[in-house]
């Protein structure tokens, strides 16, 4: 189907007439006008979200929070569908189980930004400007880690190995680690940042930087204010948790485009669920045990394809779904009456 649309010669005079010619060239693997699709879909959304949405600083309520990431996961799933009938139920089955396993292995990142916010008493008023920043971000550092590892892939294939031996290591880490908090004070980004940046002794409004006369020298100088350190710091857990997710993917499918799509689609609906799971987080506990076996599950999977050949995608959509919602129900049910924290 892309073979006959994309060499269509009355589709390719009308465009080359009209100056896009370049649209149908190869872009990591497919038509460049299909990346234009996704960017313009992902930007829509965002100004829609930033723009229309939340044109004002306020708080985000449980009820907003939850129609919004229904808004995204809509848009994620309609995208999803146009990529199983363009591409083939294949793909669209890879897309949708990296759209699962990235949106689950997310989750303690949801945690670990909570903590981050808390650390440094942001309002919840500015919790959206800061997660909302921090997606243009995600865009960039996930094209250039997920470029990177299409790069490696295709030039040595055997790394496809590490990322399996990588994964199952993480998944039997992550089993063990489930109860483990991270101290935010002892983060050594933030020790180096204090030390070379100058920043405020509190918040200055929304405002990332300010311009403020030091109290030494009286000389004015531009400092950085806790919202833009929360701001790095989510940042840098997202590269963190990224360097478990991207494997992870990878080891279903090596196609950039579905590796990136589903990446990015399931960061948007998440962001948006923060400020509904952020206060109910402690009662997925559970869950942490069904990405541990999952990790393993994709991991194995890479060593088993010369045992038993590749494992079928509707088999790896089937177990992902199967395990995460085992995690959810039991978490659920083990947590029932459990207080919603603060």
């Amino acid at each position: 189907m892309i073979a006959s649309f994309q060499h269509s010669p009355f589709l390719r005079n009308r465009i080359a007439m009209n100056g896009f010619d370049f649209l149908f060239q190869t872009v990591a693997g497919v038509p460049a006008w299909t990346w234009v699709v996704f960017f313009v879909v992902v930007i829509s959304l965002l100004a829609f979200d930033l723009g229309v949405l939340h044109k004002e600083e306020r708080e985000i309520g449980i009820r907003e929070s939850l129609f919004l990431s229904a808004g995204y996961i809509l848009a994620a799933v309609i995208f999803g569908g146009w990529v199983w009938w363009f591409f083939g139920p294949e793909d669209g089955m890879h897309y949708y189980t990296g759209f699962l396993i990235e949106k689950s292995l997310s989750m303690d990142n949801i945690f670990v930004i909570a903590l981050i916010f808390t650390f440094f008493a942001i309002p919840r008023k500015y919790q959206h400007r800061v997660l909302f920043w921090g997606i243009m971000g995600v865009i960039v550092l996930r094209a250039i880690m997920i470029g990177v590892g299409a790069g490696l892939i295709h030039e040595f294939e055997w790394i496809l190995y590490i990322f399996g031996a990588f994964l199952v290591f993480t998944g039997v880490k992550m089993w063990f680690m489930v109860d483990h908090t991270p101290d935010i004070s002892k983060n050594l980004l933030l020790k180096i940042l204090k030390r070379y940046i100058p920043f405020t002794d509190g918040l200055r409004g929304n405002a990332f930087w300010v311009k403020e006369s030091d109290p030494q020298s009286g000389r004015v100088m531009r400092k950085a204010t806790p919202l833009f350190l929360a701001l790095i710091l989510v940042e840098f857990t997202d590269v963190v948790f990224a360097v478990d997710s991207i494997p992870a993917i990878f080891a279903i499918t090596t196609d950039p485009f579905i590796v990136y799509t589903s990446n990015i689609f399931a960061i948007l609906g998440l962001r948006a669920l923060y400020f509904a799971l952020a206060a109910i987080i402690h009662r997925f506990h559970y869950l942490k045990y069904a990405l541990a076996l999952i990790l393993v599950f994709i991991g194995g999977k890479v060593f088993l394809v010369n045992i038993i050949g590749k494992v079928p995608p509707s088999i790896s959509l089937g177990v992902t779904i199967t395990l995460l919602a085992g995690g959810v129900i039991l978490s659920l049910y083990k947590t029932a009456g459990t207080k919603t924290q603060a």
